[in-house]
């Protein structure tokens, strides 16, 4: 498949700031990639360059086959953004905003507000349609800021963060939104540091850091980089901890680790269950007693700690060269300058332009 997104050594300096050290990726038509990294690795940085908001330093970015540096105003009129903060007008209806923002595309008056009660409906938010925005709880306004990226069905969407900070039902809510919207065609780079997020939508992954592309695959893939299956182990008293280290390493790939404080120690293994009962076996002969053990596979979160050296931050970006960028003023989105707030406004005036 042809990419519908592809960036090629895209780099970002603020200052003595490097947020885009050479990012390099692309996203074959109709699939998700999930970009994922630490607070200030790049990935707000790298979504205003693919959506027009920021000229890089140098490198090449195409968006749905249109360059981004030579065609700004025809990217703006292919693509979705929504961003991290909900970008609707506070003072306008739920349908209000849709309208607008279907106005803005040159859209007829009749089709922009057919649009609106349409989308409405699909976000579940018909009921309060006459509403003003600022009574509209926070699920409400992502869901809204949503709605608004698709008045157009743009083939590409970029979502950065879209469920940071909504409750468990509304993240899964927009969960199905989104897989819905890939199941229609729609090709979609998603930024995110909830690594369920990532394991469930992305096709692909992508793990920056520092500006860079450290690491892609399928979610499995990166899994398999960092070893397959493991042994983990609560021993019930501290003094016997490493006779059980002893106990097991004959079963060990590499040095189990050992965690003094939770009595945990884990061991890379190869064999499954198999060798999970002869662990046990040999821990029951020598006498161990244990609290807990289990066998299970890494997960993201263990991927994410081993390239970037800690683990995901699931809040809001103010660290970092993304927050430094952007500046940490707090009393309104976006910082110092509310470039946050007003990503989808800027994409969408473009075209009216």
């Amino acid at each position: 498949m042809a990419p519908a997104i592809q960036a090629e050594n895209l780099v970002k300096t603020f200052g003595d700031v490097r947020a885009l050290d050479g990012v390099s990726l692309d996203v074959p038509e109709g699939t998700v990639l999930g970009l994922l990294g630490p607070n200030g690795a790049g990935k707000t940085t790298t979504v205003r360059v693919l959506t027009t908001l920021l000229r890089p330093d140098s490198g090449r970015a195409v968006v749905a086959g249109v360059d981004v540096l030579k065609n700004p105003n025809q990217v703006r009129s292919l693509i979705g953004l929504s961003g991290q903060y909900a970008a609707v007008d506070e003072y306008l209806t739920g349908f209000e905003n849709l309208t607008m923002v279907g106005e803005l595309y040159q859209m007829s008056t009749r089709a922009a507000k057919a649009r609106a009660l349409e989308l409405l409906e699909w976000f579940n938010l018909t009921e309060a349609k006459d509403r003003t925005a600022k009574t509209y709880s926070g699920g409400m306004r992502r869901r809204l800021d949503l709605a608004a990226a698709l008045v157009v069905r743009p083939p590409v969407m970029f979502l950065d963060e879209p469920t940071t900070g909504l409750d468990p039902r509304n993240r899964l809510a927009l969960w199905e939104v989104i897989e819905t919207l890939v199941e229609q065609g729609t090709t979609l780079l998603l930024t995110t540091q909830y690594l369920e997020e990532a394991d469930r939508l992305a096709h692909d992954i992508a793990v920056v850091d520092h500006g860079k592309v450290i690491a892609r695959g399928t979610a499995d893939q990166l899994k398999a980089q960092i070893g397959g299956e493991r042994i983990e182990v609560v021993v019930h008293e501290p003094g016997r901890i490493a006779d059980a280290v002893a106990a097991m390493s004959g079963y060990a790939l590499s040095e189990p680790s050992v965690e003094k404080n939770t009595r945990r120690i884990t061991l890379p293994i190869s064999g499954g269950a198999r060798v999970l009962a002869d662990a046990i076996r040999e821990l029951d002969a020598r006498g161990i007693e244990i609290d807990d053990i289990g066998l299970r596979r890494p997960t993201l979160d263990d991927v994410f700690l081993t390239l970037t050296g800690h683990v995901a931050e699931q809040q809001d970006e103010e660290g970092g060269a993304d927050a430094k960028a952007r500046g940490k003023g707090k009393g309104r989105p976006g910082g110092a300058d509310g470039v946050e707030g007003q990503d989808k406004q800027a994409v969408t005036a473009g075209k009216e332009r």
